[in-house]
């Protein structure tokens, strides 16, 4: 399906390009934010990574799936944003949104919550950590397409799972009890 949209891309075809946008905005969103831990930042990655995607779309080589080679325009623009603007993992603090909710929908609520809550631990570790959890578990990446997208061995993502889970885990625990005895 993609090689498709990317034909009619190449084409001249400039609307078709809307189709990995709508496609793709949200794992590209989801990986940007693991690395720079603030909305709008991850927004202006995301479409500085769209912008750099449209124009290097001659350039894609097809060996890989159009996600692949996007997530690792992503991971390189969101790093050079980090770089640029002098980011560390230490300097954010998840933002907060007011959320009105329907009192009938009790199970939703507690559903929000919990993604909430994963999603503050996600935003409180380190990013490579979160940018590992978030392709292999959310994403549902294999293996194989963190390392093509990462550029990280094999026993390095490994390593990295692992210890971003047992940080999650930490980070979770920590948070629940947060909002459990409020401290």
């Amino acid at each position: 399906m993609d090689n498709t949209h990317i034909a009619n891309v190449l084409s001249g075809d400039r609307h078709a390009f809307r189709y990995f946008i709508r496609t793709y905005k949200d794992m590209a969103f989801s990986v940007a934010l693991s690395m720079v831990k603030n909305e709008l930042m991850a927004e202006e990655v995301v479409q500085e990574s769209f912008v750099q995607a449209y124009l290097g779309l001659s350039s894609f080589q097809q060996r890989a799936k159009f996600s692949t080679w996007l997530y690792k325009i992503v991971l390189r623009t969101a790093s050079k944003y980090r770089q640029k603007h002098q980011l560390k993992d230490q300097e954010f603090i998840l933002e907060r949104h007011d959320q009105a909710y329907d009192e009938h929908a009790l199970n939703d609520m507690l559903r929000e919550e919990q993604k909430a809550l994963i999603n503050e631990a996600l935003m409180a570790i380190p990013s490579k950590e979160s940018v590992a959890l978030r392709l292999f578990y959310l994403e549902e990446l294999s293996l194989k397409e963190i390392i093509e997208i990462t550029g990280w061995s094999e026993s390095n993502l490994k390593v990295i799972l692992h210890r971003a889970r047992k940080s999650l885990h930490a980070t979770l625990t920590l948070l629940m009890k947060k909002s459990t005895y409020g401290t």
